[in-house]
């Protein structure tokens, strides 16, 4: 579990981990980032109270770093990777281990399941769940069982993260898609089933939903540049929605009033969309949907539009090439 500055839901999510519904050991090892609320006064209690309870030092805050720290430190055949705002379902690590058996598979995940807990998280919840939020992704909107190029979080056979030599530091986001990549790339199968729930929580504010989706679209153009032919029409619809924004807004100001049908007819379709996300929502938490979907939207393109073939460069410098199994 890679934390930084999770003290709102630590303890929850640790919880989760412990009551598993599952009859083998297991043990949680807590990577800790640099936070600056109360995380590590939360970890060290939970240490104190629950001897299968275990940290390392993470010092550079990074996501990938500190997974690599967390499986070096575990020692279980099964890896199991958990946010530390993330609610794993009472059957979950029971049912990933069936999955491993069942299909033969390196790594099996399953639904990131968004829950807030007030109107705006509410609303944030509702927009990563619905089509016109983030489109057709099983791991958000649900799926047929079968297999993937990534899945979130993931349950691992540890031999096969061990072949791979983990997690690549450099990709400080879509890390789990690199890893996945390269499992594959090795012949290994990465499977999704909607058996397997995590709830999630959104994050608290504007401001940390728009660094959330810019930091995803700025790395989502890295993976594009790294592995080409991974992109699709989903990923470029935001981007393509900012220009056509922009672009509508400048015609608008400058030539003719016409160009502001572009985003009046953004705004319209969002609005439209918000009603059937935000069914059996409180009033409060439905007027808010509108703008938790533009912020995702307008974020995720304009980190996409933004990010630097520089940083690509260095990533695609660090490439690892995929470990076959003996």
């Amino acid at each position: 579990m890679p934390v930084l500055n999770e003290e709102r839901h630590l303890r929850t999510s640790v919880r989760h981990i412990l009551e598993q519904e599952y009859a083998g050991e297991l043990e949680v090892v807590i990577a800790l980032g640099p936070s600056t609320d109360r995380t590590d006064e939360i970890a060290a209690e939970l240490v104190r109270e629950d001897p299968r309870v275990h940290t390392v030092p993470n010092p550079t805050g990074r996501t990938p770093a500190a997974l690599n720290a967390a499986i070096k430190a575990s020692r279980h055949p099964i890896v199991v990777r958990v946010d530390g705002h993330g609610m794993l379902s009472p059957d979950y690590i029971a049912t990933a281990v069936r999955l491993l058996e069942e299909t033969g598979a390196q790594n099996v995940g399953g639904i990131m399941h968004a829950e807030g807990e007030n109107d705006w998280e509410k609303a944030v919840a509702a927009a990563m769940t619905s089509k016109i939020g983030v489109g057709n992704a099983a791991f958000h909107t649900g799926g047929q069982a079968g297999p993937a190029e990534t899945v979130y979080l993931g349950v691992f056979r540890r031999e096969a993260l061990e072949r791979q030599g983990g997690y690549n530091e450099e990709f400080i986001r879509a890390q789990d898609w690199e890893l996945n990549f390269r499992i594959r790339e090795a012949g290994g199968l990465i499977w999704f089933s909607p058996e397997l729930k995590v709830s999630y929580r959104p994050r608290p504010n504007v401001r940390a939903l728009a660094k959330q989706y810019k930091d995803y679209g700025r790395w989502r153009h890295v993976v594009a540049r790294y592995h080409q032919g991974s992109i699709n029409l989903r990923y470029l619809a935001a981007p393509t929605a900012v220009a056509a924004i922009a672009a509508g807004l400048v015609v608008g100001a400058t030539v003719t009033p016409w160009g502001f049908v572009v985003p009046a007819g953004y705004l319209a379709a969002i609005t439209a969309g918000s009603v059937p996300a935000g069914k059996g929502l409180p009033l409060a938490a439905r007027v808010r949907i509108p703008v938790a979907l533009a912020t995702m939207h307008m974020s995720w393109g304009v980190g996409f539009l933004t990010s630097p073939r520089s940083l690509a460069k260095k990533v695609i410098a660090s490439r690892r090439p995929a470990v076959m199994a003996d």
